[in-house]
């Protein structure tokens, strides 16, 4: 009886502190809605200003503004209580910032094309039209991690959201790869999205494009032939998105001319290296040991960079806090939690991204943090594939 008092009065403590504890950033979450929403408000401005440089709002956000922000405001490590969480991810508050991110994503990339068409008969420049495709492309890349957090949850209707989000950027194979791919292989040689020690972003997003096409194929491949469907149908999770962006462009392009074609392949190429980028901050050298019986040890916190940075986490979704995504891929966002294990980033991943356009300033700067992870020992990180590349690495920090 003492026993199951003590129980009673524990789960009533719980109970109390999961009633008591408040998100301090519930309408924060808000501001990730200004993404989406950029191309009217840089054609506002561009009207009432007559000066071209808004239609550069995108670039000047993600490269300057966020990586200031996040600097001033600083980081956050708090984790809500644990008898918060079921409470928090059942709170369909959050699940409304997602939702409202694709109508204001395809209302962007409408009002673009009818800019780049002439349509609203404002006068733009050759510049303006590429500064306008970039912010497209930028909204559009977020946009995929919109599908991330979407396409992780069990509702079939946020699944196709998920897909639905992901149709401006011709990457709906990503929904495959990712989940069913990249879940189950992070941290080891035969991923493509997780990148290698002393690999360039550039030869990281060549690889990791055409690895994940390949791996999402032959993925729904061998799905549909355990169910005896054929691979060549509107079964085909890969066919079915990309007939979703053939549907998107086509309207578009029947409604704004063929001209805005060029503009709407330049887009989709932005917000995929965009989220390429980010996948390449999120494994950089890191590597899940081999056990004795061949197989990879267990995904842990270790195995990925994470960020506390307040701005980033709050623009992307707690994308940052990578570790407990990955032991709980069917966490909201909102319930992500800080791991102390995981390593950390020197900043969020704005400000990555950006360090690791110059790939000698990215290796000085996470090249010796991924070796002190592995306590010197680099014979331990994500070594390059080819014996002369790792025979110059082990030189360098042997």
């Amino acid at each position: 009886m003492p026993t199951l008092q003590r129980a009673m009065r524990g789960t009533a403590r719980r109970s109390d502190v999961a009633l008591s504890w408040h998100d301090r950033k519930r309408y924060v979450w808000l501001l990730s809605l200004v993404i989406p929403t950029l191309v009217p408000m840089s054609a506002l401005a561009a009207v009432i200003t007559g000066s071209g440089v808004f239609w550069w709002s995108g670039p000047f956000l993600m490269f300057v503004v966020i990586p200031l922000a996040d600097y001033l405001v600083g980081t956050d490590s708090e984790n809500p209580p644990e008898s918060a969480l079921a409470m928090l991810e059942n709170d369909r508050y959050y699940c409304w910032g997602t939702y409202a991110y694709l109508p204001a994503q395809y209302l962007s990339l409408v009002l673009a094309c009818w800019l780049w068409s002439g349509g609203a008969h404002i006068p733009m420049s050759e510049v303006d039209k590429l500064g306008l495709m970039l912010t497209v492309g930028g909204i559009a890349g977020v946009a995929i991690n919109t599908a991330h957090e979407l396409g992780h949850q069990r509702a079939r209707s946020e699944r196709w959201l998920s897909k639905i989000a992901l149709a401006q950027t011709g990457y709906g194979h990503f929904y495959v790869e990712h989940n069913r791919g990249h879940h189950s292989r992070v941290a080891t040689p035969d991923d493509p999205a997780s990148s290698r020690l002393g690999e360039s972003l550039y030869a990281f997003e060549f690889r990791s494009i055409l690895g994940g096409l390949r791996s999402a194929w032959r993925l729904e491949r061998r799905r549909l032939n355990r169910r005896s469907q054929s691979v060549w149908s509107l079964h085909n999770d890969v066919l079915n998105s990309w007939l979703m962006t053939a549907a998107l462009f086509s309207a578009l392009i029947a409604v704004f001319g063929v001209e805005v074609l060029i503009w709407l392949i330049g887009q989709a190429i932005v917000g995929i290296c965009l989220l390429e980028s980010i996948n390449y901050l999120e494994h950089y050298g890191l590597r899940r040991q081999r056990r004795r019986d061949g197989a990879y040890e267990q995904v842990r916190a270790s195995h990925s960079w994470n960020s506390n940075s307040v701005i980033s986490n709050v623009l992307l979704f707690h994308l940052q806090r990578h570790s407990d995504h990955h032991a709980n891929p069917h966490r909201r966002y909102q319930a992500l939690c800080h791991a102390d294990e995981a390593p950390q980033l020197p900043s969020g991943y704005a400000t990555m991204v950006l360090l690791a356009l110059f790939p000698p300033l990215w290796r000085r700067v996470m090249d010796p943090r991924v070796l002190a992870h592995y306590g010197g020992d680099v014979r331990r990180a994500a070594l390059p594939q080819g014996a002369r590349r790792q025979r110059r690495l082990l030189k360098r920090y042997g």
